[in-house]
């Protein structure tokens, strides 16, 4: 993954970003782990991470960044609850 849009910084220092997966091109989530956590990088794909149930920060930016998308012409850029 060459490209990655910055997503979400954590206050602890996780870094959540989209990327693409250079295998098939498939837009992915990169998560890399803070420092003392030992910075490992994991790849999530889309479905999972927002199928996880979970509605973390991260996954409200993600949320926002796709419906920034569409414009429905009245300003409406609220995320789903």
């Amino acid at each position: 993954m060459d490209f990655r849009r910055e997503l979400y910084r954590s206050p602890n220092g996780d870094l959540w970003s989209l990327g693409r997966d250079p295998a098939d091109g498939l837009a992915m989530i990169v998560h890399q782990a803070n420092g003392p956590s030992g910075a490992a990088v994991s790849f999530i794909t889309i479905r999972d991470f927002l199928g996880s149930g979970e509605n973390g920060p991260q996954h409200q930016a993600l949320l926002r960044l796709i419906a920034g998308l569409i414009d429905d012409g009245a300003g409406n850029d609220e995320v789903a609850k």
